[in-house]
């Protein structure tokens, strides 16, 4: 195993909870809301899966189906995708929408897993590439390095920055070439079975985690240094046995 990919939101970083993010985004713009208000919208918006990296909406309006399903293929297309899912929710003001699709790109809205630095400084001790790659809609470097976790990654792909999204295997593959790695000598790491599983298809091997909060996946990174000491065992796309 000379490398391993990386995805980021639920598997190295999490974005923090629906009512942080409101709180943040009233607080930046000098707003307070009585508590039972702010709860009352913070769980209408993630009904409606408005948070990017939060929950999936509840519900899909027909109007946004097609956008949703490509909405990781261009930052224009990703905006447009969850303000169209805030909007479901009547907010007082309708700056508010942006702003809040804002505050979820800022550093202050993700937190590392505690086991994220550690596992990927382990695999730079031993000569192992790193890369990530992501569905996303804007640039995440700040945020990895924000959180000092840069100079732990050689390379990131994203799939705005590509015009595809996984699981679709042209991604994987250019994550691979940024490495300079054939697939099969690529482990694959992330916590959707259907996205992050399209890597078997071009020959990387692949490891699940669970999507939990921060506070709840202490340790769950850690396997990754074991697999590749090991010499690349890992789960299967379906997550029962050795690829």
């Amino acid at each position: 195993m000379k490398a391993v990919l990386f995805d980021f939101s639920g598997t190295l970083l999490r974005i923090e909870s629906t009512t942080s993010w409101l709180r943040a985004t009233l607080a930046a713009r000098g707003e307070t809301w009585p508590e039972a208000e702010l709860v009352r919208c913070a769980h209408e918006l993630e009904v409606a899966g408005a948070l990017p990296g939060g929950a999936s909406p509840m519900r899909l309006p027909q109007r946004l189906s097609a956008l949703w399903a490509t909405r990781d293929e261009s930052s224009e297309r990703h905006r447009a995708a969850y303000t169209g899912l805030a909007r479901q929710v009547a907010l007082p003001d309708e700056d508010l929408y942006d702003a809040l699709y804002d505050r979820h790109m800022t550093p202050a809205a993700w937190r590392p897993y505690p086991d994220a630095a550690e596992v990927l400084r382990g695999l730079r001790e031993r000569g192992v590439g790193v890369g990530v790659v992501s569905n996303i809609g804007w640039d995440l470097r700040p945020v990895f390095r924000a959180h000092g976790l840069d100079a732990l990654v050689d390379g990131y792909t994203l799939s705005y920055e590509h015009g595809v999204q996984k699981p679709d295997a042209r991604l994987f593959r250019a994550a691979c070439e940024v490495l300079g790695r054939n697939p099969g000598e690529v482990l694959m790491v992330g916590d959707d079975r259907r996205a992050d599983g399209g890597a078997v298809a071009v020959g990387c091997a692949v490891h699940f985690v669970d999507h939990l909060p921060v506070d709840e996946r202490p340790a769950g990174l850690r396997p990754v240094l074991e697999i590749v000491d090991r010499g690349g065992a890992a789960a299967s796309a379906d997550g029962t046995g050795a690829h």
